[in-house]
């Protein structure tokens, strides 16, 4: 999927290191930000919604009920940490990211 510093494994669940952008044209990968995955979402940043909109997001994404997503740091900030419970899917989009940034590097 992606490098280590962008996610981790933990016993079947998969730990997604994001940086969200609210308020954009489109939910969608977007590429990395530093060390972590790039996530534009379309909700503004008030009353939760950007993170209820990123949670519902990466659910379809990966194949998942929502309550399977759980925001497990950065509900304040764009730098957040999302743990999905058993993945089903690895979105098409982050792989085409990922495999881009392998040709690059050689």
């Amino acid at each position: 999927m992606a490098h280590p510093d962008c996610y981790q494994w933990q016993d079947g669940n998969l730990v997604l290191f994001c940086h969200i952008q609210p308020k954009a044209s489109a939910n969608e990968f977007a590429g990395r930000h530093g060390e972590r995955i790039k996530i534009r979402i379309m909700a503004a940043a008030t009353d939760g919604k950007a993170n209820a909109g990123l949670i519902a997001f990466v659910a379809t994404e990966f194949g998942v009920s929502k309550q399977r997503v759980t925001l497990s740091a950065g509900s304040q900030s764009r730098q957040k940490t999302l743990k999905i419970e058993g993945p089903v899917a690895i979105p098409e989009a982050l792989t085409n990211i990922v495999v881009a940034e392998l040709a690059q590097q050689g």
